[in-house]
């Protein structure tokens, strides 16, 4: 019935359609399977894409040639640029986003793409032959044969859905989980283990009173995810914020009892950092309320998430609790919120292209190795496509670096250090975040998607450009100087202190509370000079003027570690026969077969002293 495919993706999420577009794209046949092809690329939680450090994230998948930041863009309701009061290195793009549009737009992008073809079936078993991946076998009993396979299966292995007592099977509300898969795996000898997340109720946004919250708009100079000019949507739609309080907090206690959560049925760990409702007025009994976000699901849609109610107690209890919220006192439900428990494997199991150490050509992406979040899911499906094209052909590898990208902290965390509970990114997780901001991404990354092929030849010259002038900017703010009677005003303006004599705009520039548009404030030609460039490359000179000496501090730090970023170690070295390493190092290394001296130098048990008996034997 099929031909033999050089790539075969499992699952149509959003690590699913990244892998599928990129393996395409690179020349590759690729065949996506999915169980309900009608929803490819679900936003199964929130309808929102990126956030600090995921929107850094999302920019550098647009760089090296991934869809996501395009998709977005397509479908966005209302754009925000988060953490614009600090430093550029902290600045990170959001979305709310169309959640039904979002979907539809990657579908057609998938259908645009040649050498995809897309089959909806479970997969329940990988034909391993030899120790290496050759294809799948469907629930349908269809084998389909392939050079390598990528398993991105979200929340769907063996997943179980909980509300108050009720616990049914399910990789998301209203469909089927997948059976079979995990149990093959583990009888090849992988490890498995139990996750968690959980959703929010959804609630028909007709019966909300809005008045009695507060409103969020978006930034009205609109920016995008995209390095491209695709087109997005002209207007913008209204968020709110309002909060629980102690009439809530007393409803909600009165499931705790019901709850999965504090009766055990639920075993995996769950996203630290986006706690259940239950589990925040369990841990910080303090706080008197806890914000909501009122978040439309659509630009047609009256559906509304309750961002920040996520919850797993008894839908009548959901129910009592969200009508003694400001402005929902009328609130009618759609559906509850529930959590769902999964299987995942930890991710110390794959080397850093994402293949797996125990399977030949069989690549993990997205939740499968235990991280939450679309973007941390997207920049692994990409990676996972473009390697899997990669090794097939006998062509070198993608490895991202922590220096270059978010990407290469995401993987590399995942890789060396594991996750026992569910991975998201932090800009706090980047050491070199001052060089890995999202403004820059594309003069980071694009070189790499262009050697690839993602990236055209045409959108590599814009990024060149916008190099260029950005430098051209800063040499001629290095050239003109301001005089005290056409600065000063400005200067006392701002708050900054006033000069006694002509200055260079680069060194004013370096102030603070003084930006460029200050500067063309003050010298008309400046402003003729300014006008000539455009927005991004704008920033880009203003951004570099500001952070000059940090960068040139932070350069000097990354091209010391590079000593041992560079490092190669043998695949196959036989760390048991090092007896100078302490026990816990050897069994850490046999495990994780790091790449680099860097690399082992991350793995947690794995001591200075552990490093300094690698460097001399490697030497």
């Amino acid at each position: 019935m099929f031909n033999k495919y050089n790539v075969i993706v499992v699952g149509a999420g959003h690590a699913g359609c990244e892998a599928a577009a990129a393996a395409a794209n690179l020349g590759s046949s690729t065949l996506l399977i999915t169980m309900n092809m009608g929803v490819i690329a679900q936003m199964s939680c929130n309808p929102a894409i990126g956030g600090v450090a995921k929107g850094q994230i999302v920019r550098e998948i647009d760089a090296i040639g991934g869809y996501t930041g395009i998709i977005a863009d397509k479908s966005t309701i209302q754009f925000r640029m988060l953490n614009k009061s600090k430093g550029p290195a902290m600045w990170s793009p959001r979305t709310q986003n169309d959640r039904m549009r979002f979907a539809e737009e990657w579908r057609l992008q998938l259908e645009a793409i040649p050498n995809l073809d897309m089959w909806q079936d479970t997969v329940k078993e990988v034909i391993v032959e030899n120790g290496r991946a050759k294809g799948v076998i469907t629930s349908l009993g269809i084998r389909i044969e392939s050079d390598a396979v990528i398993l991105t299966n979200g929340t769907f292995l063996n997943g179980i859905i909980h509300i108050g007592e009720k616990k049914f099977g399910g990789g998301r509300t209203g469909e089927k989980s997948a059976t079979g898969l995990t149990e093959q795996l583990v009888s090849l000898g992988f490890e498995s283990g139990r996750m968690k997340t959980g959703t929010p109720p959804r609630i028909d946004g007709r019966s909300l009173n809005y008045t009695l919250m507060e409103e969020q708009w978006g930034d009205e100079e609109k920016s995008r995810f995209s390095y491209t000019d695709v087109a997005m949507p002209t207007e913008q739609r209204c968020c709110w914020i309002t909060y629980t309080n102690d009439k809530v907090h007393e409803v909600l206690k009165t499931g705790f009892e019901k709850s999965p959560m504090f009766t055990g049925r639920i075993k995996g760990l769950g996203p630290r950092y986006c706690p259940s409702i239950e589990d925040k007025i369990n841990r910080f009994a303090e706080r008197e309320r806890h914000q909501i976000f009122v978040e439309p699901e659509g630009f047609q849609t009256v559906e509304i998430y309750v961002n920040g109610f996520s919850t797993s107690l008894p839908e009548d209890v959901q129910q009592k609790a969200l009508r003694l919220i400001p402005g929902f006192e009328n609130a009618k439900m759609y559906r509850p919120g529930y959590a769902i428990e999964y299987d995942y494997f930890p991710p110390m199991q794959l080397d850093l292209t994402l293949e797996t150490l125990k399977v030949k050509n069989l690549f993990f992406a997205g939740q499968i190795n235990g991280t939450t979040g679309y973007e941390e899911a997207a920049a692994q499906g990409l990676i996972a496509g473009i390697n899997a094209h990669q090794k097939i052909n006998d062509l070198h590898e993608l490895i991202m670096k922590r220096s270059e990208s978010y990407i290469g902290v995401l993987i590399d965390d995942l890789v060396t250090k594991g996750t026992e509970e569910p991975y998201r990114m932090f800009t706090s997780r980047a050491e070199h975040r001052l060089l890995l901001r999202q403004d820059n991404a594309d003069i980071r990354l694009s070189p790499i998607g262009h050697k690839l092929g993602l990236i055209s030849d045409e959108r590599l010259r814009k990024v060149e450009e916008k190099i260029s002038n950005s430098d051209k900017l800063v040499e001629h703010m290095k050239q003109l100087s301001v005089s005290p009677e056409s600065i000063n005003d400005i200067l006392t303006r701002e708050n900054s202190s006033p000069i006694t004599q002509k200055a260079r705009m680069f060194n004013m520039l370096t102030r603070p509370q003084i930006n460029i548009y200050h500067l063309a404030e003050a010298d008309t030609d400046f402003k003729q000079i300014l006008d000539q460039y455009d927005k991004e490359s704008v920033e880009q000179a203003e951004i570099k003027v500001k952070y000059d000496s940090y960068f040139e501090k932070e350069i000097e730090i990354v091209n010391k570690m590079k000593k041992m970023e560079d490092k190669e170690i043998n695949p196959n070295f036989d760390y048991s026969s090092l007896t100078s390493l302490s026990i816990e190092a050897r069994e850490k290394l046999l495990k994780v077969k790091p790449r680099t001296l860097g690399q082992a130098s991350r793995i947690s048990g794995v001591s200075p002293s552990d490093i300094s008996v690698l460097m001399v034997h490697m030497s």
